[in-house]
């Protein structure tokens, strides 16, 4: 089903994987830690064009596109649809319910830590080196 800024089918991206440094840069630096801390949760997402959109959080980028499964979308005149899966793209986001049960602070903090062991790999002897200091 196609909706108003919305696409049915997102581009496959894994829970943990931030696939640039750009992306951990923007998201290191911004609160988009604390929706993906989400990732698992079962939240609501308001859209700019008045639609909701309830489901379990499967993945969110550096750039607040949201990929949910299992999705309850109620458009703006108020018909259910049900839905697998759903991506928004993170300009039609208008607002992102965080369950009470989240305790923002520690979600946030978890979150960061992900990205820097991310980031800090490569200085254990394994993975891409982001940061090489040339030697001459």
């Amino acid at each position: 089903m196609e909706s108003e800024g919305t696409e049915s089918s997102p581009p496959t991206a894994s829970t943990e994987i931030f696939n640039s440094i750009r992306e951990r840069s923007i998201a290191e630096n911004s609160m988009v830690v604390l929706l993906q801390g989400l990732t698992g949760q079962v939240t609501t997402v308001d859209l700019r064009n008045e639609s909701t959109a309830r489901g379990r959080v499967v993945n969110v980028d550096a750039f607040m596109n949201i990929r949910l499964k299992d999705v309850l979308y109620r458009d703006r005149r108020g018909q259910l649809t049900q839905l697998q899966d759903l991506f928004v793209t993170g300009r039609n986001v208008r607002y992102v319910h965080i369950p009470d049960h989240m305790d923002i602070i520690k979600t946030m903090e978890s979150t960061l830590a992900k990205i820097h062991r991310v980031r800090n790999f490569g200085s254990q002897g394994g993975g891409r080196k982001e940061y090489t200091k040339k030697k001459y």
